[in-house]
């Protein structure tokens, strides 16, 4: 094949990864936003909805989750305490699904069973014999991991999400302050602000959206930023409901608490950061001493030893 083809082909390829690279990002944020809109949009039509079909029909959506884990295990009060629990797990986890806290139980129930059954059926049908009382631990281990398994799934969602929340949360509470000091409402605040910040922080903008869609049609704030508080679980998201619920109570202006709040949850940030700082030390001691030392040891002892054995061989 002819070489200048070649360059030709191999250039061409090379605009077209460097075209692509450049466009991806902004792809991506095309689809953020987009997902953010339909995630806002869908939950506005499930509140025009309610209210529109009364207040019978409004909490509806609310206790579904609960009364299909009700009618799942015949018990109203204990499946309804337990729906709750697990729904606001559920959505901390970012799981908007009405039917995700019976499936996450179900899961809960099935896997020690299939577990179980893996783990005997191993055990018994293996070459070596395994006495009973190593079977009945092996069994009991499987059923334990496999309750516990859903549980550690959802709960590192919640943690990853949390620390998302808390990382872009200053940064969204320092825009805030600037559109609420410039006289715009609270509720119009929050959606420009979750506008604004859904190409940095997809979690933290449908959140934000979602407070600001319940804001605008339950006519509630205090009631819209308990359920925002419910769904970040803890952390900035929470300290920011919480001091917004208690400047509307107790009368105290909006801006000064949202400035409190930024200054604070900077310094926790900050503080979080040297945390992980000064833990990196230890962390690094075994890495250090099984990789880099030999490696050390060996280009500084190799070209002596080579040397030695050089002059043995020669005299």
């Amino acid at each position: 094949m002819d070489k200048h083809l070649i360059i030709t082909v191999i250039s061409a390829l090379l605009a077209s990864g460097s075209f692509v690279a450049f466009a991806l990002p902004f792809l991506n944020r095309t689809e953020k936003k987009e997902r953010y809109r339909s995630v806002i949009e869908k939950r506005r039509k499930d509140l025009y909805k309610a209210t529109k079909e009364g207040p019978a029909k409004k909490g509806k959506d609310e206790i579904s989750a609960a009364d299909s884990i009700a009618s799942f295990y015949k018990m109203q009060q204990m499946a309804g305490e337990m729906g709750e629990k697990v729904r606001d797990k559920m959505l901390q986890a970012g799981i908007r699904d009405p039917k995700a806290p019976v499936k996450f139980m179900i899961a809960q129930a099935i896997l020690p069973v299939v577990f179980c059954s893996l783990t005997a059926l191993v055990l018994t049908n293996g070459q070596t014999e395994v006495s009973d009382t190593v079977v009945l631990l092996s069994v009991l281990t499987a059923a334990l991991i496999g309750y516990k398994l859903p549980d550690v799934l959802i709960k590192n969602q919640v943690l990853k999400r949390q620390e998302e929340i808390n990382l872009s949360f200053p940064d969204a509470l320092d825009m805030m302050l600037i559109c609420v000091q410039g006289g715009i409402g609270l509720e119009q605040t929050v959606d420009r602000v979750a506008e604004e910040i859904s190409e940095h922080s997809e979690i933290l903008a449908e959140e934000l959206g979602l407070l600001s869609a319940e804001m605008a049609m339950l006519n509630d704030r205090r009631q819209a930023l308990q359920d925002f508080a419910r769904r970040v679980g803890s952390g900035a998201g929470k300290t920011f409901a919480t001091s917004l619920i208690q400047a509307e109570q107790y009368g105290t202006s909006v801006s000064q608490a949202m400035r409190v709040m930024s200054d604070e949850l900077r310094d926790m940030r900050m503080a979080a950061a040297e945390q992980k700082a000064a833990s990196l030390p230890p962390k690094l001691t075994v890495p250090m001493i099984l990789f880099f030392l030999p490696a050390l040891f060996i280009i500084i002892l190799g070209p002596a030893g080579i040397q030695a054995s050089g002059a043995g061989v020669g005299g």
